[in-house]
């Protein structure tokens, strides 16, 4: 998906909206907090990452109500799923004029095959790099996220099959993911009904 200019009040990737809302005042001050003292961009960006990868936590690592969506509602209440925290990400990097996206993985619920569920990071456009991709769903054993440009960490390899790295970087979350934040009121029901894709298959029957 090609970035617009960021000059341009059209990009995308820069917008507030209803939950990416880089311009309410908590998320509005706490990306000046996080930038504040950072001699570069790629400084502003780690800072950003790290504040939501270490301070917010995870809602199913914790099993912490309640299911946020809004970036607001996330750094609010301090918990979020991996898409919420993705929303929060977004927002503070959009506040200090930083263009961010979402981006998706299809990954195997268990340690591999079926069920299979999206799970939610950034992409952030680095002048030095172009499109990075970051992972801010929270570290624990076993997963070790890291902003190292232009090498990409993330929480997740894809490994099976049937998961992929989706290629889009959206400017806004899809559907299904606002969906599943938004229908259900526990952590527990998030995690019973969460948001998945259909592939398309890449040889199509004749």
């Amino acid at each position: 998906m090609p970035l617009l200019s960021p000059a341009s009040n059209q990009n995308p990737y820069l917008a507030v909206s209803t939950h990416i809302d880089g311009d309410h005042p908590q998320v509005a001050a706490q990306a000046a907090v996080l930038a504040a003292g950072c001699a570069s961009e790629e400084e502003v960006v780690k800072a950003c990452f790290e504040f939501v990868r270490d301070a917010i936590q995870h809602s199913w690592d914790f099993k912490r109500d309640p299911v946020t969506c809004r970036a607001s509602d996330v750094l609010i209440h301090g918990t979020g799923y991996c898409y919420a925290k993705s929303h929060l990400l977004a927002a503070l990097l959009r506040s200090n004029g930083i263009p961010a996206g979402l981006c998706y993985q299809r990954l195997s619920v268990g340690m591999e095959g079926p069920p299979f569920c999206l799970h939610g990071l950034n992409a952030v456009y680095l002048k030095n790099h172009g499109w990075y991709r970051i992972d801010a769903r929270g570290n624990k054993p076993g997963v070790d996220a890291q902003f190292t440009p232009p090498l990409e960490r993330l929480a997740f390899p894809v490994l099976a099959e049937q998961e992929r790295d989706l290629p889009e970087i959206w400017a806004e979350p899809l559907p299904q993911v606002v969906h599943a934040l938004l229908a259900y009121s526990s952590v527990r029901e998030v995690a019973d009904n969460l948001p998945d894709i259909e592939l398309i298959s890449a040889h199509p029957l004749n």
